[in-house]
Order: C-alpha cells, then sequence, then structure tokens
C-alpha cells in the first residue's frame, strides 16, 4: 500500500509540475526566473501575450520562453517557409514572422475566425502582414494544399499545436513538407503529465502518447523532447 500511495504521490507531482509549466500563468518563481532573465520579448508580442491573456483559453498560447527558444532555432537553421498548425491568436505565427527573411512566409493555419480578427492587428502593427499567410480552415486541408502545389521537402521549419486527434495525421504531412535538416516541432507532447498511463476515455492523451512512442522509433527523423512549457519536440528530417 505504501508503495502505490508514493507512486500516486509522485505521479500527482508529475502531472501538478507539467500543469504549471507555462511561465504566463504567472504561479512558478522558478518558471519567472528564466521570463525574468532571458526573455527578450518584441514589443508587439508582448501587447498581443497581454491581449490574449484577456481569453478564457489562454492557456492554448505558446509559453513566450519557448516561442523564443522556436525563434532562436528558425534563425539557426535559417529558416525562409515556415508553418504553423493552430496559429491561435497569432503569438507563435508573430514570433516566426519577425526572424525570417523579408520574403519569406509563415502558413498559419486556424479554423477560429474571432482569433483571427485579434491577430491581425498586430500582425500589422509589427509590420509583418504580408509574410503571414493565413488559412482560415481545417489544418489537414491546407497541409494538403500546399503538397498537391508541389511544395513538398520546401519548409523548413513546422510548429504543431492544435487538435491532438489529428497530431500523427499533422505530423506525417509535415513530415512530407519539410526539407532534409527541417524541423517539426510538436507541442503539448507531456500534456499536463497526463500521459504517462492515459486513462481509458482519454482520447486525447493516448493519441499523443502513442505519438511519442512511434516518433522514439522513427529512422527519418533525429529526436529531442524538451520540458519546456508542455513538452515540445523537435523531430529534425534525416
Amino acid at each position: 500500500m505504501l508503495y502505490i500511495v508514493t507512486v500516486l504521490l509522485t505521479l500527482t507531482g508529475i502531472c501538478r509540475s507539467a500543469l504549471i509549466s507555462k511561465s504566463h500563468k504567472g504561479d512558478d518563481p522558478l518558471l519567472q526566473y528564466v521570463v525574468n532573465n532571458s526573455l527578450r520579448e518584441h514589443l508587439v508580442l508582448t501587447k498581443l501575450r497581454l491581449k490574449t491573456m484577456e481569453d478564457s483559453k489562454n492557456l492554448m498560447m505558446v509559453a513566450p520562453e519557448q516561442a523564443q527558444f522556436m525563434a532562436n532555432l528558425v534563425k539557426l537553421i535559417q529558416a525562409n517557409k515556415t508553418i504553423e498548425i493552430g496559429m491561435y491568436t497569432g503569438y507563435n505565427a508573430l514570433n516566426m514572422a519577425l526572424v525570417i527573411p523579408e520574403h519569406g512566409r509563415v502558413v498559419a493555419c486556424e479554423i477560429n475566425e474571432e482569433y483571427v480578427k485579434i491577430a491581425k492587428p498586430f500582425f500589422t502593427e509589427a509590420g509583418v502582414e504580408d509574410k503571414i499567410d493565413i488559412r482560415i480552415k481545417p489544418a489537414v486541408e491546407t497541409l494538403d494544399e500546399l503538397l498537391n502545389a508541389g511544395e513538398a521537402e520546401t519548409y523548413d521549419f513546422v510548429f504543431i499545436d492544435a487538435d491532438k486527434k489529428n497530431y500523427d495525421t499533422y505530423f506525417e504531412k509535415s513530415l512530407q513538407l519539410v526539407r532534409k535538416g527541417g524541423i517539426v516541432s510538436i507541442d503539448n507532447v507531456l500534456w499536463g503529465g497526463r500521459v504517462i498511463n492515459p486513462a481509458e476515455d482519454d482520447l486525447s492523451s493516448q493519441t499523443i502518447d502513442k505519438l511519442n512512442k512511434k516518433l522514439h522509433k522513427d529512422n527519418r527523423i533525429d529526436l529531442s523532447m524538451l520540458t519546456v512549457g508542455d513538452g515540445l519536440t523537435l523531430a529534425i528530417k534525416r
């Protein structure tokens, strides 16, 4: 019995830690220390983040220090063409648009027009609206359109942060779209700790766990799973 209790407490601690791991919740002093001593946020990104905090679903927004890390990756691989699957209010789409070249492109997939309306004025204020190609339709349709247009292996970086049930589909299509050496990044791969022994009725946790295990054995990619935010996987196409 003591062993069972210890395991449950350990798992609870893991889940609790994961659930509070987004710095914009503001309730983790260590994460706040990270933000205070590393975040270099563009003024318009700050404005958009504060605007997003007014939305009841603001936990969907990527953690700013995670977005900054991905922006540095985008710069490191000299990305020109990028995709965001699940734009929400546009924080990371803007984040990427700010660091890609003037002729660069962010294909931003979103299905909620209200979120797009929030995002657009900030894209304009930052002067990057021409870099961001917003597609308001199911992301699978947009990815298929890009593939059918002959754009396979022409993208440098993809960020997946949308409905979890389609994560595997998004990954497979994204892997077709990125070039060799390109990166497919996947958010929420820890899913608040619920990927550990997912409940039988928890389809999202099961789907993410299945994808995590699949990628671990996938010889098409080099792989890192990071504990930043709610878990971030980086899959580098071989």
